[in-house]
């Protein structure tokens, strides 16, 4: 049964809750007074719908419905869930918090503050324990971290359900310990931030050197290890312990300026702003947007290749996804839309991604017959000995496609499937592959005969073939 989330201010962060809601398969109910909030989650959810699905592959849940309502109440009534994101005012916070608690006392609330603390938001609520900060990171629908700040105030079982509700969209709930002024992650930037402030302000550095500094260095570092892991391998094979004695001193040195906040002047402020224009000003917002996306789509395939870090989450949750095929001809063995790092100069599918998914396929039919991964441990597993790849239509990043697959032939050492792959908007046949693969021992390397259960198991799916 699907579930229900109401979204409370349609901007940049709401926009991007709901479509990390929506692509999810959940309903989704959105109150915002400002008469542009359809056209700017429309906006949003464009970009969620072509970049979210690439992290996968295979297809996420069918979109829920999305609903704008007329009022607070008739949002959140019998939701589920309720995501503040209204703008960063305590009052009007609280107004709203009344509104929801009057409409639905019960509801789970959570708010995308990157600043204030739940106990802060929960002055005068009628039922406090109901209410907690969930801090988001921009994309919502791409960006796994959300902090998770309780108040003592809050009721333990809620902030349970609001951590496994979370996870169930491939994100990664944090709990913070203690609740303090912004949270864990935005005193980071906030530091950055500053010292980046007097760089320029010094005319050290200009805003496109800073960003460089970060992009072409510790941010990819920082992006897969964090920070103490880093330093931990700064360390060398001594570790962490050699790492703190040989750079502790440091600290007192005058190498930044975080306790010194430089005046915030006009002189400053269009400084930095020419900068930023200069850099990036021959670009749209959605342009960049879109070269956010497809890097970030890059960079977290990347890290599910290694299985670290956010790359690590989104195999768990494609894990939670996947469905077996059903035992019938043809077998529905890939459905999912094409990554964006799979294409290549010309703007298309690269021919060594055809051998990706067409391998892919493969391994489906080999965990339906019993030739999984446990399988391989045990010191069996299939061997590809023979392809022929047909390449019939263009393939873009963006579309997704299915897999059909048929066993033509499962007799002895031989498991032959022949695929087609079709585009799911039209059911074009953009590529065929005709695959034959042998039984191998992987103790010598050769072929051997496979075992009784699994020879029996391809036999069946050979016959659904024949009858098809």
């Amino acid at each position: 049964m699907s579930k229900t989330a109401a979204i409370i201010g349609g901007g940049v962060i709401g926009g991007g809750w709901a479509a990390r809601f929506l692509l999810n398969g959940w309903n989704l109910r959105v109150f915002d007074p400002d008469p542009e909030a359809k056209r700017k989650i429309d906006d949003v959810l464009g970009n969620a719908r072509h970049a979210l699905p690439m992290l996968y592959d295979c297809a996420l849940p069918a979109e829920g419905t999305l609903t704008f309502c007329d009022s607070i109440a008739e949002a959140v009534t019998g939701a589920d869930w309720v995501q503040e994101s209204v703008s960063e005012r305590l009052e009007l916070k609280h107004k709203v918090f009344a509104e929801i608690q009057e409409a639905d006392s019960g509801v789970l609330i959570g708010s995308s503050t990157s600043g204030f603390m739940p106990s802060q938001l929960q002055e005068g609520a009628k039922d406090p324990g109901r209410i907690m900060v969930t801090h988001p990171f921009n994309p919502v629908y791409l960006m796994p971290l959300i902090e998770v700040v309780p108040s003592p105030a809050t009721d333990a079982q809620a902030v349970e359900a609001a951590s496994e509700m979370l996870t169930s969209l491939g994100l990664y709930p944090l709990k913070v310990r203690k609740e303090i002024d912004a949270h864990i992650a935005d005193r980071f930037l906030e530091a950055v931030w500053r010292e980046a402030l007097w760089l320029v302000k010094d005319g050290i550095a200009t805003t496109e050197e800073i960003d460089n500094a970060i992009r072409y260095g510790f941010g990819l570092r920082w992006g897969q290890m964090g920070l103490f892991e880093t330093y931990r391998v700064a360390g060398g094979e001594a570790g962490m312990r050699h790492f703190m004695a040989q750079f502790g001193p440091a600290l007192q040195w005058p190498w930044t300026k975080l306790m010194d906040v430089p005046e915030f002047t006009d002189e400053l402020v269009d400084m930095i702003a020419d900068q930023s224009d200069a850099q990036s000003g021959h670009l749209s917002i959605r342009d960049l947007e879109r070269k956010r996306d497809g890097n970030l789509v890059a960079m977290i395939r990347a890290l599910r290749q290694q299985g670290n870090a956010a790359g690590r989450l989104v195999n768990d949750h494609q894990n939670s996804l996947r469905q077996t095929p059903e035992a019938a001809a043809p077998l529905i063995t890939q459905d999912r839309v094409v990554p964006a790092d799979w294409t290549d100069m010309n703007g298309h599918m690269n021919e060594g991604r055809y051998g990706q998914i067409f391998s892919d396929a493969a391994e489906v039919v080999m965990a339906m017959v019993g030739a999984d991964e446990e399988y391989v441990a045990r010191g069996m597993s299939y061997f590809t000995v023979e392809t022929t790849v047909k390449y019939l239509a263009e393939t873009h990043a963006g579309e997704r496609v299915a897999v059909e697959t048929e066993v033509t032939e499962g007799a002895g050492k031989k498991l032959r499937c022949f695929h087609r792959m079709k585009r799911k908007s039209d059911g074009e046949v953009m590529a065929t592959c005709d695959q034959l693969m042998l039984h191998v021992s992987l103790e010598t390397r050769r072929t051997c005969e496979p075992p009784e259960d699994v020879a029996e198991r391809v036999a069946k799916l050979a016959a659904l073939a024949g009858e098809a």
